[in-house]
């Protein structure tokens, strides 16, 4: 069982519109995302992720978004182990988003 806090796709929304200084980063493929973010997120790939770590800061709130939910919890899991204490998964993933959509 993960230790990685579950954040609704409601909260997320919420924090984007309080601009809260909450990072989200999308790890979904480039085929996938042209389909739409959600606005503010940062696209980083799930095989980039390991080559990104080091140039994001460790204080910050980071929220991890995927399609389904799975590929950001094993990345939200993997920015844990390397020292981010602040890291949560979009539960159930973009299939459950239905806020905006950026392009």
């Amino acid at each position: 069982m993960s230790n990685i806090e579950e954040i609704s796709p409601q909260e997320v929304q919420k924090k984007i519109e309080q601009e809260d200084g909450t990072v989200l980063i999308d790890v979904r493929e480039n085929e996938e995302v042209e389909q739409g973010m959600a606005p503010t997120a940062k696209h980083i790939p799930l095989g980039e992720i390991p080559n990104h770590v080091d140039d994001l800061p460790k204080d910050q709130e980071y929220v991890l978004i995927c399609r389904s939910g799975r590929r950001s919890m094993n990345a939200a899991e993997f920015m844990n182990e390397k020292g981010f204490s602040n890291v949560k998964n979009m539960q159930g993933g973009m299939l459950n988003w239905d806020g905006e959509l950026v392009f």
